[in-house]
């Protein structure tokens, strides 16, 4: 039986090897060795039990904005209100962190229901203004990005503050996703428990939109609206259900960021994540288990540049660059179709 590959597999690896291939042309600009360049890069990620657990933490928080953006994807929906959703969700639990004094069991479950409601609530918006008045949810999702940076830096300047102006005050160690056990197994790496609970995200959704009625549904709808209306689905609820799940999920990101890989929130910004979950779930297909695998790479790309910036003196940007080339070349996907489909006709031609 012959082994195949599957077929996005191969557009996620060739638009890996494009990014790789033009990151390697710029490396030999700056005067720099690739394959030297490149093995710091990876090494800086896996060299060894501390590097290798936080390119793991690098890469949950993204595990769970990509995981979100691929959710509404696949519903036919294009969230790109991650980062105001994420930031809700880390407002929301911080702010129960700081003001709650609870044992670390029950504290965390209570900090994770809010992450995902505040979450829930940013993405309700957005569903509820497409399914009623057709408002495009890129606008919405935008708009309802500016108004979460400008609740969280008032709320948290309210009475959430530390003596730096510009940040939350510190969670405590019993709202922390951190724990002395994975930390010391780790070698004091920033990996923490909301990895695991990324995972078991990630298995959950996976199971909804592949196994379940509702997921089929929620497809549907997003495939074509026109012809689920025909056959009886509640399209309207559908999109502000998809729209809630999204939300939740990068709500829950949140969480898993700023009570697990920092342990304070800065106002007056956008966490990046939220965007990069865009590039996590192109790169992923819009699966489930390709947005774990792909964010795992974000993640160890994001660990390891600064290695190979310290053993090459490779610019940092290279690193960024490869990203935005391997998310060119995710998003142009068609390309490397066409591509794949020019080669099988070729092996038939022979």
């Amino acid at each position: 039986m012959k082994f195949r590959i599957p077929h996005q597999l191969k557009i996620a690896l060739m638009a890996i090897a494009f990014g790789l291939i033009i990151g390697a042309i710029l490396i030999l600009i700056t005067g720099s060795n690739p394959i030297s360049a490149y093995w710091s890069l990876f090494r800086g990620g896996l060299m060894n039990t501390k590097r290798f657990a936080n390119t793991l933490a690098n890469g949950t928080t993204l595990m769970l904005t990509g995981l979100s953006v691929a959710f509404a994807f696949r519903t036919g929906l294009f969230n790109i209100g991650a980062s105001g959703q994420m930031l809700i969700g880390g407002l929301m639990a911080t702010m129960l962190g700081l003001t709650l004094d609870l044992p670390k069991p029950l504290l965390l479950p209570i900090m994770f229901t809010a992450s995902m409601l505040g979450g829930a609530l940013w993405g309700f918006v957005p569903g509820l203004l497409k399914a009623k008045f057709n408002v495009h949810e890129v606008v919405a999702t935008i708009m309802m990005n500016f108004i979460a940076l400008w609740v969280t830096y008032y709320t948290i300047q309210g009475g959430f503050t530390a003596e730096q102006e510009t940040q939350s005050a510190k969670l405590p160690f019993q709202a922390s996703l951190q724990t002395e056990w994975l930390t010391s197994l780790t070698d004091r790496s920033f990996l923490n428990l909301g990895l695991f609970i990324a995972i078991i995200i990630v298995i959950i959704i996976g199971v909804i939109i592949n196994k379940t009625v509702l997921g089929y549904q929620l497809k549907a709808a997003g495939y074509n609206r026109f012809a689920s209306e025909y056959a009886g689905m509640n399209v309207n609820r559908n999109i502000v259900l998809s729209m809630v799940i999204a939300g939740a999920l990068a709500g829950l990101a949140g969480f898993t960021y700023y009570a697990g890989y920092s342990s304070h929130m800065e106002i007056g910004k956008l966490p990046t994540q939220g965007f990069d979950g865009i590039a996590v779930a192109l790169l992923g297909a819009n699966t489930a288990v390709g947005a774990l695998l792909s964010a795992i790479f974000f993640g160890l790309l994001q660990n390891g540049k600064g290695f190979m910036q310290s053993m090459t003196a490779v610019p940092p940007e290279i690193g960024d660059i490869i990203i935005g080339v391997i998310i060119y070349g995710s998003a142009t996907s068609i390309l490397f179709d066409r591509m794949l489909n020019s080669f099988r006709r070729k092996g038939k031609e022979e």
